[in-house]
């Protein structure tokens, strides 16, 4: 787009930050007038006084000057200056940042959609009790980046990776068990990975991704994972009004090759979850991460509980959670019960 200068009345506020014209602006001698759909947005500190900022159309001003007046008369001055074309609803200097500032509430509810268009970063910290003959505790970390990316004006493509970190005391307390079993187990887990791809609008309400999921052989020990590589398919549908998220997040994983003499596995995951986020940007949740071994014909169903609130350290947003989970149905020596601490760094995207 191209700039018009031309030398004509002017009043001189009118030249300070605040003036734009639409690309079809024609200027003649000391009369504005616009063309067709193009419009002048007016704006700025004049005499003193904070005016209304006011938008003038062709059908408004077919003289522009006879409107400018205040009460100590019209300020006129000839001028040479430069009106460049700009959006007709360009904001005035100083709302562009609060225009940028993305609502906290709204941030609150994005952090609760596990597919949003926006980098985060979750730290998940697990305690669970009572596992094992030794009634032992598992500490795990998981830590889950969740990166978007925009495939085109319709898609996008979310990447989830989790990535544990584990420390498991030991299982048993007798000096004849197996080493995995009798020692503390430290170190990195197997890394699951699902790509959603999931449309940049609602359908029906309905917020939805779809894609595959990656099992990778990580662990550093191998008490700590399967050894074996896997793979299957991975959704998410879920819902935002009112305050509620609802939906579902789901995966099924098969073995699909690895080390030689570890048990294949097939594994479902059922993630259900409700959330209500406040106006505080406080949420409540409860969910189940339920999953079920089809070779051993086993499910584990943890019901979680937790509280979160979003807050701000510096400029970055973060959601603080705490909860507590029990074990309702398990298999023989895994967990009883355990709590939750996460921390979520998010990275929202500027509004462009």
């Amino acid at each position: 787009m191209s700039t018009l200068t031309c030398r004509t009345l002017a009043l001189l506020a009118l030249v300070s930050p605040g003036v734009v014209a639409g690309q079809d602006l024609s200027i003649v001698a000391s009369c504005y007038t616009a063309a067709p759909g193009a419009s002048l947005d007016v704006g700025g500190d004049w005499l003193g006084t904070r005016e209304t900022r006011a938008c003038f159309t062709k059908s408004s001003i077919p003289r522009l000057q006879d409107r400018m007046h205040f009460d100590e008369g019209p300020i006129l001055a000839s001028n040479d200056f430069t009106l460049a074309p700009a959006a007709a609803n360009a904001t005035a200097p100083g709302t562009a940042a609060a225009a940028a500032e993305i609502d906290p509430n709204t941030l609150a509810k994005q952090a609760n959609n596990p597919i949003a268009n926006l980098i985060s970063v979750p730290v998940e910290n697990d305690w669970d009790m009572g596992i094992g003959p030794a009634h032992a505790t598992r500490y795990l970390a998981n830590i889950e980046p969740v990166i978007p990316f925009s495939l085109n004006e319709d898609w996008n493509l979310i990447t989830r990776t989790i990535v544990p970190v584990i420390d498991r005391q030991a299982l048993v307390n007798s000096p004849n068990a197996p080493a995995s079993l009798r020692n503390n187990q430290t170190g990195l887990g197997d890394i699951v990975q699902s790509f959603f791809f999931s449309p940049k609008k609602e359908i029906d309400g309905w917020i939805i991704g779809a894609g595959p999921v990656g099992y990778y052989p990580t662990a550093t020990d191998s008490a700590l994972g399967a050894g074996k590589w896997g793979a299957g398919p991975t959704f998410v549908v879920l819902r935002q009004e009112q305050g509620f998220t609802y939906g579902l997040l789901a995966n099924q994983i098969w073995s699909v090759g690895g080390q030689q003499g570890r048990p294949n596995f097939s594994s479902l995951f059922l993630q259900p979850f409700l959330l209500y986020t406040a106006k505080s940007n406080t949420s409540v949740s409860v969910d189940s991460e339920s999953s079920r071994d089809w070779y051993d014909n086993q499910w584990i169903v943890p019901i979680n509980l937790q509280f979160k609130q979003l807050l701000r350290i510096g400029k970055l947003p973060v959601q603080f959670a705490a909860g507590y989970r029990y074990y309702v149905v398990r298999p023989s020596g895994d967990p009883n019960w355990g709590v939750r601490f996460t921390v979520t760094l998010l990275f929202p995207k500027k509004p462009s």
